[in-house]
């Protein structure tokens, strides 16, 4: 179990670092930027194809929008200069207790 929540980390990983490659695309005109941003949403889906054997696919897919969300954000602005108000921090922090709460209770309610 533990080596198919890495593997989900992983997926959302991939996925978080296409989606930081976009604004770098320039509307898809820059073709590395594109090509990495392509080779790095394969390989989320390909994680994910792998992860969806083995967990619920709504909370596979709960836990990678609610990570890439999370980490979005962050790194949206560390590195974009993005704003963040106190509401988007605090909302941010329920998807991850939300999460966690989705995580924690599907094994004990026999989702997996």
């Amino acid at each position: 179990m533990t080596k198919t929540y890495l593997l989900l980390i992983l997926a959302t990983l991939f996925e978080v670092s296409g989606t930081m490659l976009l604004p770098v695309t320039k509307s898809f005109t820059k073709p590395l930027p594109t090509a990495g941003l392509i080779v790095f949403y394969i390989c989320a889906f390909f994680c994910l194809s792998i992860v969806v054997n083995k967990l619920p696919l709504a909370v596979v897919y709960a836990t990678w929008c609610g990570l890439g969300i999370f980490t979005i954000a962050i790194l949206g602005y560390l590195f974009y200069g993005q704003a963040l108000s106190w509401q988007v921090v605090l909302g941010m922090f329920l998807i991850i207790i939300g999460l966690t709460l989705v995580n924690i209770y599907s094994s004990k309610t026999g989702i997996n």
